[in-house]
């Protein structure tokens, strides 16, 4: 076994705090990674304060891994000491039902093994990247360019696939209108990614003070959700609406914006069940439909996507002493747009 510091929750109502745990050493077919940055999700939080249910205690979270290699298997191919490396939000799944055969590990009909907050095929917990290294099987180790930085790749591996696997689902492109509904680590990436891919996009807020940085980032257009006049001219007028939201909100209003077949697509996990009203379906045969990360194959597609656009997170770096009171920051809102954890400050 491998000594490994990291910070760990010990339960729903404590902060986050030093801890000490052991990692295997690697079998033949795993990577270790000595991880250098780790972006905070908001399901980080989520999951922290078991506001989902069945936390397992103590939890280290992080799913939004970067760093070096520095020992590899036996039995490893595609990775030596030295590598740029990154893991995303699963760390293992059946690999032989249906959905993993076709490389969407994320719906593995067994269930997939998240990189932490899950537990290993011997029944051990899983811990995540809020520590200083991590060692994985190789087939959920990802490739990193060396052209971007390190700190604002990172977010990818969450951030970055949740919001490109939908739009390559749907087939998002040149000639559609796309709104993202929320401008935050989820939803600057939805703008940044639908900008590359030829759509028009439309920031969907409810503070006009978002203005700017939606331009900033290259949306097209920017509707204040509260101003009716405002809101008029966008009725019935979206092929796609991407929903990053988390908090409360009514569906409804945003299925009005949608045209004739058009689908809006659920990222966000509010804390109730949404209603929705089968007329704003029914009237305009529209569809609301959802989205979970991303499979391997596909999340290695969207960093080498990435890469060749130059298409990076937002991000601020923060030492990981900061980490409480980062989740109070972004409770409130108050990061732009993703907390990335510099683990060089972990001591």
């Amino acid at each position: 076994m491998s000594n490994t510091k990291g910070y760990a929750a010990q339960s729903a109502t404590t902060p986050l705090g030093p801890f000490k745990f052991d990692r295997r050493e690697p079998g033949a077919h795993d990577v270790e990674i000595e991880i250098l940055y780790c972006g905070v999700c908001h399901s980080d939080i989520h999951q922290a304060r078991n506001e989902w249910g069945g936390s397992i205690f103590p939890m280290v979270p992080g799913h939004e891994i970067v760093g070096k290699v520095t020992r590899v298997g036996a039995h490893v191919k595609n990775f030596k000491a030295g590598d740029l490396a990154g893991v995303g939000c699963l760390v293992g799944s059946c690999g032989s039902c249906p959905s993993c055969e076709q490389g969407l590990e994320q719906y593995c009909e067994k269930g997939m093994v998240g990189t932490y907050n899950g537990r290993e095929k011997d029944g051990s917990p899983t811990y995540g990247g809020y520590s200083d290294k991590i060692v994985t099987n190789e087939e959920f180790v990802l490739k990193i360019s060396e052209k971007l930085s390190l700190e604002r790749v990172a977010p990818l591996l969450c951030a970055g696939i949740t919001t490109y696997s939908p739009l390559r689902q749907w087939k998002v492109g040149k000639g559609h209108r796309l709104a993202v509904v929320g401008l935050g680590g989820l939803g600057h990436m939805a703008v940044k990614l639908g900008v590359s891919m030829g759509a028009e996009v439309t920031v969907l807020s409810t503070s006009a003070r978002k203005e700017a940085d939606a331009k900033e980032l290259g949306a097209h257009k920017f509707v204040v959700t509260k101003d009716e006049a405002s809101l008029a001219t966008v009725k019935n007028y979206f092929d796609f609406i991407i929903d990053t939201v988390s908090a409360e909100h009514d569906l409804n209003l945003y299925l009005s914006l949608l045209r004739l077949d058009g689908t809006m697509i659920l990222l966000g996990v509010p804390p109730t069940a949404p209603q929705v009203a089968a007329f704003n379906l029914i009237g305009k045969r529209r569809r609301l439909a959802g989205s979970l990360i991303g499979g391997i194959k596909e999340t290695q597609e969207m960093l080498d996507y990435c890469a060749e656009h130059n298409i990076m997170s937002d991000v601020e770096v923060i030492p990981i002493s900061e980490i409480n009171n980062a989740y109070g920051r972004m409770i409130k809102g108050d990061v732009h747009y993703r907390f990335v954890i510099d683990l060089k400050t972990l001591n």
